[in-house]
């Protein structure tokens, strides 16, 4: 019996960086709150080995910091908890999480960048990876809440966030805070809609005390995108909203396109060439202080429609159709917004109008 507990207990410490059980939510330390050991510090430096940082391994030059601390004159807050950790140059951090074999994940990571120079993280779960730009703010707290979608191909699958710049401070580098994880359920076309999630309810995990939504970032393929069945086809993010914070046209989730016609979303529909079809859709404004003239324009295949909305910018929307003749088996969907929007409130957080609840239905023939 002993010998069976002492062959327990090594097995458990062989997987101590491998999360037992995964749930929706932020993944084995997540929010960095359990901290190294102050002998595995000098300064804000971590140096005391790969294990300093409790459930990560790290590597390279990794900083511990906590909320409050100054960098020259900024001031670095950390939006969950007390910590948070900075990658420097090269630097990254890693968990192997068990996960179903073949299911689809999203990440969702809190980043903020901490220099004038452009950064990006690189977040990758093998055999996929992604580089994403954190040089433009979409808040004025100055952190992002961004996603990354992967499909399992393992039954224990490996988590990097990467900071592959090169700076002359190996300081300067992102944030990173708050990482968490959600099983997606990517749904198919019906007969009651042909396109995959029009009402965006499959996506990423969003922070239940976050205010500011997720970010899908830029020029995303479908293939394992956070937000199934769409693709971010333009040079900028969209952001992905929820109805606790957010006041959304219909369900729980929804999508603001923040950046004019820099951010755009786009899927590909089955159709039959010379049938008639509606593309219906929402659009309205998320409750957060945008205000002012906005404009959506949808596109289905090589017919268009753009749609106004006057924003007051304390919640509603309006319904708008697309009637189109398919020319082709496969009809690109696609929505952005016309102007650039600010926040009334913040005139440093962009903004846009909500897209939600789109349907494409075949017209049937009297």
């Amino acid at each position: 019996m002993k010998g069976r507990f002492m062959f327990l207990l090594v097995l458990l410490c062989a997987s101590f960086h491998v999360s037992l059980s995964f749930k929706d939510g932020l993944v084995a330390n997540g929010d960095f709150e359990l901290g190294p050991k102050p002998s595995d510090l000098k300064g804000t430096v971590v140096i005391g080995g790969k294990s300093a940082i409790p459930e990560w391994e790290i590597s390279g030059f990794v900083e511990y910091i906590k909320s409050g601390q100054k960098q020259g004159d900024m001031l670095l807050v950390v939006p969950e908890g007390a910590y948070a950790v900075r990658l420097g140059n090269e630097a990254s951090i890693k968990q192997r999480i068990k996960v179903i074999k073949g299911m689809y994940y999203s990440i969702t990571l809190s980043v903020a960048r901490t220099c004038a120079q452009e950064e990006r993280i690189n977040v990758s779960v093998a055999p996929d990876f992604g580089v994403i730009p954190i040089q433009t703010l979409y808040t004025s707290s100055g952190w992002d809440s961004i996603a990354y979608g992967f499909k399992a191909e393992f039954d224990v699958v490996e988590m990097v966030v990467h900071n592959p710049g090169v700076e002359e401070d190996p300081a300067c580098g992102p944030l990173v805070d708050s990482v968490a994880l959600r099983t997606l359920y990517p749904p198919r076309p019906t007969n009651k809609n042909l396109l995959k999630n029009g009402g965006f309810e499959e996506g990423p995990y969003v922070f239940p005390n976050s205010s500011w939504g997720v970010l899908i970032p830029p020029m995303l393929e479908d293939d394992h995108s956070p937000l199934p069945g769409w693709m971010v086809e333009s040079l900028k993010a969209v952001k992905y909203i929820d109805s606790p914070h957010f006041s959304v046209p219909e369900g729980t989730r929804a999508v603001e396109l923040v950046a004019g016609k820099e951010s755009a979303i786009a899927q590909v529909a089955r159709t039959v060439p010379g049938k008639t079809y509606v593309l219906s859709f929402s659009v309205g404004d998320a409750n957060n202080s945008c205000e002012g003239s906005m404009i959506v324009e949808a596109f289905a295949g090589r017919d268009t429609v753009k749609v106004p909305y006057q924003s007051k910018g304390k919640g509603g929307f309006k319904r708008a159709a697309l009637r189109f003749v398919a020319v082709s088996p496969r009809t690109r969907v696609m929505f952005l917004s016309t102007f650039y929007t600010m926040r009334s409130d913040d005139f440093s957080s962009l903004c846009g109008p909500v897209v939600d609840d789109v349907k494409l239905l075949s017209l049937r023939k009297p």
